[in-house]
């Protein structure tokens, strides 16, 4: 599951990517084999070890398993 990370709420990613140009057909974030196509990976978060992405829009993209 993919979702959006602020300094105070996570966030569905339905909700931030809907209007961005780079965003799929279906206003989500371009998820391709494993990595974000739209950003960069910028390490991983908590105890499970999330990976963490940085979208070219600039918000933290994390990927949580569960």
């Amino acid at each position: 599951m993919l979702v959006v990370l602020t300094r105070e709420n996570i966030l569905s990613v339905q909700q931030v990517c809907q209007g961005c140009l780079l965003a799929d057909r279906q206003g989500l974030p371009r998820w391709h084999h494993g990595k974000l196509d739209c950003g960069h990976s910028v390490g991983t978060v908590g105890n499970n070890q999330a990976a963490v992405y940085e979208c070219e829009m600039g918000f933290q993209v994390a990927q949580l398993e569960g």
